[in-house]
């Protein structure tokens, strides 16, 4: 097989849209772990979201949620992340201008991956989606994470360079070049609609 052909873009089976932790806790400017450029990303996330239901096609959003006993943080606080997306508290709402529709799905997560000890895996398999496109935040943390748990579960994996924040620029950058090399495709939003066969974004 010659380098051009095994670089060939593959198409997409049946994907869905994850968008992934874009809480208060993350994307408001003093947020306890605020993302630089989160707020930017809401109207490119809002056009893929809006073209995908157009078409069909699913939208699934994660939502990180810790209870006030803090029980099920496991290890997080100790490696530098403050106390974030505790039940019952405005930062573990999803923002506004991103809320899901009725025909969205949406899946509570204690960590980080968006597949560990939740129901997503079922989820997708249920709905016959064998490609996921990743949008939200943290490029570097749970966006990253989701990506690796979804190679290993056999998924394909795309992601929207411009629909995806990190907590620093650099390691967003160093995250994206991390799961362009291994995890997934690293793709314009405008190259994720047109391999999916969806309306441009306006």
């Amino acid at each position: 097989m010659s380098d051009s052909a095994a670089s060939a873009p593959r198409p997409a089976g049946r994907a869905a849209i994850l968008i992934i932790d874009m809480q208060h806790d993350f994307v408001d400017d003093d947020a306890p772990i605020a993302c630089p450029g989160a707020r930017e990303i809401v109207p490119a996330i809002r056009h893929l979201s809006a073209a995908a239901r157009a078409a069909g096609l699913p939208v699934i959003y994660t939502r990180e949620s810790h209870r006030r006993q803090r029980v099920d943080f496991g290890l997080e606080l100790e490696y530098g992340e403050t106390l974030h997306c505790v039940e019952g508290t405005r930062g573990v709402e999803i923002i506004d201008e991103l809320a899901p529709d009725p025909d969205d799905y949406v899946l509570i997560k204690r960590r980080y991956s968006g597949f560990f000890a939740t129901d997503l895996d079922l989820l997708l398999r249920g709905l016959g989606v064998d490609t996921l496109v990743l949008t939200g935040v943290a490029t570097d943390v749970c966006v990253r994470a989701t990506a690796q748990d979804g190679l290993q579960l056999d998924y394909r994996v795309i992601l929207a360079e411009d629909c995806v924040a990190g907590t620093t620029r650099a390691r967003h950058d160093a995250a994206l070049e991390h799961i362009g090399y291994v995890l997934g495709r690293v793709m314009p939003v405008a190259e994720v609609t047109a391999l999916l066969g969806l309306d441009h974004p306006r």
